[in-house]
């Protein structure tokens, strides 16, 4: 496939505000009126034909758009725990949160033009009193907080726009606090696009893209989309995690003219797998980034390349990498004990593609936690005055948070006693990090 193929009809002197817009759907998938900005919609509406067939072409993706509102239903192929919903303070929602937000949603899709916030509360408390183990209790601080946090993110994305009133004062004090929203209604209708009707799905799998079985052109066609969703949605992509048709096209070089003509993003390649280089603000997450952190997670990344690479060193213990079958099977599962079973409607549909085999890493480099809380520990040390006092009370969290971001990067795997490092790390070999100090020095 050519790159010529895609952004057909686009100017060369315009297909750089294309691929912004591109980028921008693709980063967003909900754009109303005032989100993200006030200036997406006019450039998604400005190329909304090229938009729409590439997207579909390429993706596999449907861009919708009514009245105010954009919307990209997107093709998932696996479930994705690194995008969660977080509130304003950056919080990640819980089942709680989530359960208040699509609750929150059905009584705005019955409402009118406009709602106060403890009508939507008193709404949403009779739904919830019927599900077992949630419930809304007005006089309960932690379920108030819970619920302002579901109506923020409706806020925050102008699903729900503020016309008085503040939902922070009726978090505080219900019985003196309110708020009243005015309701964008085509941004109530597009936030929630299952793919499929979710009463007749038995299990998160059937929301999945399908495997690939059928033969020629069309299964070369549906890799090819699932390859490009791969590299767009993915900080990194091995090789070994996905299936062999997907990876076949990843090694192609009509992925990376692809993508570059799509997105003007280059891609790079490495014997293990492809990565997409973020220089245009792509990723909601950025790595290398800024903040402690991201600082902390780029030395301990530069520690771990060195261990596992010193010809001079202790050579590194390689250990079985953990059955990522069984950890997809163990996420589904957590997934779809949420289910209301009860309202569960048997039709005959074609159910999810069962899972493949993956060949790939068999063993790989592990570095033991006592390891990297020493190494972290070191850093507080000799860059005191580059960390606030909250890190040094506790070093075990941003530890922790640092080897999070590492994982949500697949630079390592998290197994009992440390980590996995991943050949991303390579990436960072002899690399010389410095570290800003907080007070200028």
């Amino acid at each position: 496939m050519s790159a010529e193929r895609f952004a057909a009809g686009v100017s060369e002197s315009e297909l750089g505000d294309y691929q912004r817009a591109l980028r921008l759907v693709l980063r967003h998938p909900l754009i109303t009126a005032t989100w993200p900005d006030e200036k997406a919609l006019p450039r998604v509406r400005r190329f909304a034909a090229p938009l729409r067939a590439d997207l579909a072409d390429a993706f596999g993706y449907r861009l919708e758009l009514h009245g105010a509102t954009a919307r990209l239903v997107r093709t998932k192929d696996r479930l994705d725990h690194t995008q969660p919903a977080t509130s304003r303070t950056g919080r990640p929602f819980d089942r709680q949160r989530y359960a208040y937000l699509s609750l929150g949603l059905a009584v705005l899709g019955r409402a009118g033009i406009q709602i106060s916030l403890s009508e939507l509360a008193e709404s949403v408390a009779a739904d919830a009193g019927r599900i077992a183990g949630l419930g809304l209790d007005p006089d309960s601080g932690a379920d108030r907080r819970a619920f302002v946090d579901a109506v923020g993110w409706l806020e925050e994305r102008g699903v729900l726009r503020l016309a008085d009133g503040s939902s922070a004062s009726w978090a505080g004090d219900p019985a003196s606090g309110e708020a009243l929203y005015d309701i964008a209604r085509d941004a109530v209708f597009a936030v929630f696009r299952p793919a499929r009707v979710l009463q007749h799905i038995a299990s998160v799998e059937g929301l999945l893209d399908r495997s690939f079985t059928s033969s020629g052109n069309a299964e070369r066609r549906a890799a090819a989309q699932a390859a490009r969703r791969a590299v767009t949605e993915c900080p990194v992509v091995y090789f070994a995690d996905v299936p062999e048709p997907v990876a076949n096209h990843l090694r192609g070089a009509a992925l990376a003219a692809d993508v570059q003509r799509l997105t003007g993003l280059r891609l790079e390649r490495r014997a293990e797998g492809v990565l997409l280089v973020d220089t245009a603000n792509f990723s909601a997450e950025r790595f290398p980034g800024s903040g402690s952190v991201t600082q902390v997670a780029v030395l301990l990344l530069t520690e771990l390349a060195g261990r596992v690479t010193d010809p001079d060193g202790r050579r590194a213990r390689r250990l079985p990498v953990p059955d990522r079958l069984a950890a997809r099977r163990r996420q589904i599962a957590g997934v779809d004990a949420g289910l209301p079973t009860e309202t569960f409607v048997p039709v005959d549909v074609e159910t999810a593609p069962a899972d493949e085999e993956l060949d790939g890493e068999d063993r790989l480099p592990f570095v033991a936690d006592s390891t990297l809380r020493g190494a972290v520990a070191e850093m507080l040390r000799r860059y005191a005055k580059a960390f606030g006092a909250q890190w040094h009370a506790d070093p075990d969290r941003l530890y922790a948070e640092a080897v999070a971001l590492l994982e949500r990067f697949d630079a390592v795997l998290r197994v009992p006693g440390g980590v996995l490092v991943r050949p991303l790390a390579g990436r960072y070999r002899d690399t010389v990090a410095s570290v800003k100090r907080r007070d200028g020095g």
